[in-house]
């Protein structure tokens, strides 16, 4: 916001009557600030819309830390937490897998089974551990207030047998059930649709209260990676909307799914 006005991190400061320090922490996020602070900031930087300066106002003041992912801190990657909080806080989540299952449909053993697979394999208990996260996430599909979630799924996420054939025609069914939920819509990608946009990524999209404030997190070998700038959501968006074209409807898909899980 700053860098659109054309003002300087010095001159950011006079107007704020404080030090350079001071904007750089704010903006590094080192530094909290109050609601009154976020105002004036966005005044002084003529802020042309408001409903970005009430959404990051909103975000102010003390960090609680009372949120349910903070009990794993420091027993599981600073990723997993920050996956946590960014889906807690989205107002809609739209997902793209073409190997894996989305996490937030996982059945505990499917869930389990994925991470016994993991370079280096874990130890027992920090398997669970990320078992018993995972299904934690999982919870904010549900509830007085579920958070409104679009799964794209190619079918060869459908078809790899993670922990066998039994977890996987449980974990079909328990997929296919999920779709009757209002806040739940599966888009299947079949193998007849071809080729198609943004195959092999792994993508999950997380809508803020205004679209400046969307976050996208992928999936990599060293863990989660997190894009939050405007060409790069863009882009993410234009590819999940391809990918949605290219997927059967929500209703051929629930019927794909099931008609894999009843295979012999």
């Amino acid at each position: 916001m700053r860098e659109r006005a054309g003002i300087s991190i010095q001159e950011a400061a006079t107007l704020l009557g404080a030090d350079r320090t001071m904007i750089s922490n704010i903006e590094a996020g080192r530094t909290g600030l109050s609601d009154e602070r976020v105002r004036q900031l966005a005044c002084h930087y003529k802020c042309p819309d408001p409903a970005l300066v009430d959404a990051l106002a909103a975000m102010t003041g003390p960090r609680r830390t009372n949120h349910w992912w903070d009990e794993y801190r420091g027993r599981l990657p600073e990723g997993h937490l920050e996956v946590s909080e960014v889906e807690h806080f989205a107002t809609r989540i739209r997902t793209a897998q073409t190997v894996h299952l989305p996490g937030l449909l996982q059945t505990e053993e499917h869930a389990r089974a994925i991470f016994e697979f993991t370079v280096p394999k874990l130890r027992r208990l920090d398997v669970e551990l990320r078992v018993e996260h995972r299904l934690e996430r999982q919870k904010i599909l549900g509830g007085a207030s579920p958070t409104p979630y679009v799964g794209i799924i190619h079918e060869a996420a459908l078809r790899l047998e993670f922990g066998g054939p039994e977890v996987a025609r449980a974990q079909l069914t328990y997929l296919a059930d999920a779709a009757d939920r209002d806040n739940v819509t599966l888009l299947v990608i079949p193998f007849s649709a071809g080729a198609f946009h943004g195959a092999g990524q792994s993508i999950l999209y997380a809508e803020g209260p205004v679209p400046q404030l969307d976050t996208v997190q992928l999936d990599t070998a060293l863990g989660a990676n997190f894009v939050d700038a405007p060409t790069p959501l863009a882009n993410y968006r234009s590819i999940l909307d391809l990918m949605e074209e290219s997927a059967l409807s929500a209703d051929e898909s629930q019927k794909f799914i099931r008609s894999i899980a009843d295979e012999p």
